[in-house]
């Protein structure tokens, strides 16, 4: 794709309208620096320097979004609490609309806690307690969603495991917005099993469509369009999900495009350094629907969520990415 075609598409980026459903997450980051060995246990000590939050899982999809897209709206729950206020003040400053966003004191905000120390990830700490979402919120929440989607162009689900999504709730919400004749874009979690049918986009990483597949996983071989295992994968997922477009992010690799009437497309990595993968995934699902909604291709809009997610490596923490970063990666 030449840098005029791009141009074209982020023109149309700004009008769109995107709701993102699924897990909610507050990213904290603490950042230090290690001189020295505990006397305690032989761990390094950290000397904290500064901390930083940012909007995390579903989150993190819409905060992605909102670079390009002027309307960008988000569905979960929270807890009640000091995380809960820290998280909905991120995501006011970033201008995203929460008027599908529910807070009950039922729920725990999660938070996840990542200690850096000389741009070296040195210790995860997560504080979750997995909670399903109950009947009558779900059935709130599926009503808000009735009333919006006449005004959106997409939805995203958005699966982090953490009890947002069930089955009941997730094919209400694909019968929906089906009914409507929306792009409905999903990010599974192998380990909440989902049933998923009639989806435009669904992007699991390579280790999560094995899983998906019942696959043992597998050395990679490339190209990966030559990789006779991650193309078996591929195939079962598509007649398993019935999707539109099935997307595997390969890490290092690039991206895996598969549809039902086509070859595999593959895009390779566009990231020169990688500093950081979390939030990764989210980059490449958000930029995947948006491009895929402002009328690009499929190998176009699997092209562009490519680059982007070779932005956002390169940047330590939950990073995004802006139209002028994007363009920039694309050469003529």
């Amino acid at each position: 794709m030449n840098r005029a075609r791009l141009q074209l598409l982020l023109s149309q980026f700004t009008n769109k309208r995107i709701l993102v459903i699924g897990d909610l997450i507050l990213d904290e980051f603490i950042w230090g620096k290690v001189s020295r060995i505990s006397p305690e246990a032989p761990v390094p000590v950290v000397e904290v320097v500064s901390e930083s939050y940012f909007p995390g899982g579903a989150a993190n999809v819409a905060r992605n979004l909102k670079e390009f897209a002027r309307d960008v709206r988000v569905m979960g729950v929270t807890g009640q609490c000091g995380h809960a206020r820290r998280l909905t003040d991120l995501l006011a400053g970033e201008g995203i609309d929460m008027t599908a966003l529910q807070s009950h004191s039922c729920y725990q905000t999660i938070v996840k806690t990542r200690i850096i120390a000389r741009q070296q990830h040195v210790v995860r700490i997560d504080r979750e307690k997995r909670t399903e979402l109950r009947p009558e919120h779900a059935a709130a929440a599926l009503e808000q969603l009735a009333a919006m989607l006449p005004d959106l162009d997409a939805v995203i689900i958005e699966d982090y495991g953490k009890g947002m999504l069930r089955q009941d709730f997730t094919t209400a919400v694909c019968e929906l917005t089906n009914r409507a004749g929306k792009i409905l874009a999903v990010d599974p979690n192998p380990n909440n099993p989902l049933v998923w049918q009639h989806v435009s986009i669904i992007k699991p990483n390579r280790l999560e469509a094995f899983t998906s597949a019942g696959l043992a996983m597998s050395e990679p071989v490339e190209p990966p369009t030559a990789d006779p295992h991650l193309l078996e994968a591929g195939r079962i997922l598509s007649e398993k999900w019935d999707a539109d477009n099935l997307l595997v992010t390969l890490g290092e690799h690039g991206v895996l495009l598969f549809r039902q009437d086509a070859s595999p497309y593959h895009a390779p990595t566009r990231a020169r350094e990688v500093f950081d993968v979390s939030g990764a995934g989210d980059t490449v699902i958000a930029l995947f629907t948006l491009a895929l909604s402002a009328g690009a291709t499929p190998p176009e809009a699997a092209e562009i969520a490519n680059h982007a997610s070779g932005i956002v490596v390169g940047k330590l923490g939950t990073a995004t990415l802006t139209p002028a970063e994007l363009l920039a990666s694309f050469v003529e």
